[in-house]
């Protein structure tokens, strides 16, 4: 029987594939692993920026009405008319409501009737009193008589001062039936109709009256603020009774900065122990009528002007459960972390008060890849770029930073 060949293998091929295999790993063996550290993290660093800025107190509180009047019947009767537009600006001595009058028209004409008879008998008293003097020097009358006659002559002229008072009273009701604007104001809608009666069985509410323009802005400034302002105040010789000189800013909930402009009015005459705080009223024109009773309002007021004041990108700052702090590198290029104490926020650059100096080097960018303790690759920008000035633009002190996650 005829075997059967196996197909041949061609074995030179496998053999050069297993040499080179040996002699990569000879090589490895040889030269072994070694490992390479990666370069310091990459950071951006730039010096604080010197530049004057005005320190200002931002506080926040409400918009109130100089004067808020509730609209009342003073007399009792039926509602005639409404003589305006629900929500309406309205002007001082304008008429609002009528209530009837005639009631009122009629006790002024009883008033004057009442007067005229009262002036008729105090004529005809004193035409008597003077007749009975001639008789009793003639002693054709007694005394009694001229005595009698005396008195009749003063209860009449008592009552004609009683019945002048009483056509003041009646002019004075009748008056009431007219209900009038007490100041130039914004009038919220009528609480009655027309028809119904009103001022029984004692005064009615009609309507509130509100003087928008000015308009009052309360807020409230807490103990260590007023000792350092009334600090401040000593220094530069002024006073409470200086304070409607004092300027001030405010900003809307919606707005940016602080647009309207007004002055101090008021400032309580103490600390209120339950809260620990001072009362402080502002008045602007509001000629607008932008500002209504009741909004939120944001109050700046100036208080101390720095020449010299040091700034840094507001991005820069990160906050942990000690407060704020900011990353500095030294000298070696080793991170350092450095608490600050904070001012004004002015267009993205905080003013730093305690914490760094001019030759600090601030981290200003790669905040993430910086950990206090660790070397760093760093690049410096020998200029950095303030916000301008003006207080108006700058935002409330007190607002946290930003996170200090900027690349």
């Amino acid at each position: 029987m005829k075997r059967r060949s196996l197909p041949h293998v061609h074995s030179r091929p496998l053999l050069a594939g297993t040499l080179v295999l040996l002699l990569s790993l000879a090589a490895c063996d040889k030269g072994g692993n070694t490992y390479v550290a990666p370069p310091p993290p990459a950071v951006t660093v730039a010096h604080p920026v010197v530049q004057p800025v005005t320190d200002y107190l931002e506080q926040t509180g409400s918009a109130s009405a100089v004067a808020a009047v509730d609209l009342v019947a003073r007399v009792a009767g039926y509602l005639e008319s409404v003589k305006f537009v629900d929500g309406s600006i309205v002007d001082k001595g304008e008429l609002l409501f009528v209530i009837e009058q005639a009631p009122y028209e009629a006790d002024v004409k009883l008033a004057e009737a009442t007067l005229e008879q009262q002036q008729a008998q105090l004529t005809r008293a004193t035409e008597e009193y003077k007749r009975q003097l001639r008789l009793i020097k003639q002693k054709a009358s007694s005394q009694a008589d001229v005595e009698k006659w005396l008195s009749e002559r003063n209860s009449a002229a008592a009552g004609v001062d009683e019945a002048k008072a009483n056509i003041e009273i009646a002019k004075i009701n009748l008056g009431y039936t007219e209900v009038r604007a007490p100041f130039k104001g914004r009038i919220s809608r009528h609480l009655v109709d027309a028809g119904n009666l009103v001022g029984s069985p004692g005064p009615t509410k009609l309507a509130t009256i509100e003087q928008i323009q000015p308009i009052y802005a309360y807020f409230n400034v807490d103990e260590p603020t007023v000792l350092r302002i009334r600090s401040l105040m000593r220094k530069r010789g002024t006073g409470p009774t200086n304070v409607d000189k004092i300027p001030v800013n405010l900003g809307l909930q919606n707005e940016q900065g602080y647009p309207h402009k007004g002055r101090l009015d008021y400032v309580d005459t103490g600390i209120d122990p339950s809260t620990g705080t001072l009362q402080v009223r502002a008045v602007l024109p509001n000629s607008d009528d932008s500002i209504l009773p009741g909004m939120f309002a944001r109050v700046q007021i100036p208080v101390e002007r720095n020449e010299h004041a040091l700034l840094v990108r507001n991005r820069a700052l990160s906050v942990d459960q000690a407060g704020s702090y900011l990353l500095v590198v030294n000298a070696d290029d080793v991170v350092e972390q450095r608490a600050v104490e904070l001012g004004t926020l002015i267009n993205g650059m905080r003013v730093v008060t305690k914490g760094v100096e001019t030759s600090d080097w601030v981290v200003v960018e790669g905040l993430q890849r910086a950990t206090p303790g660790t070397k760093v690759t760093v690049t410096r920008q020998e200029k950095a770029t303030a916000g301008a000035e003006p207080g108006t633009e700058s935002a409330p002190a007190a607002s946290a930073p930003e996170s200090g996650t900027g690349q």
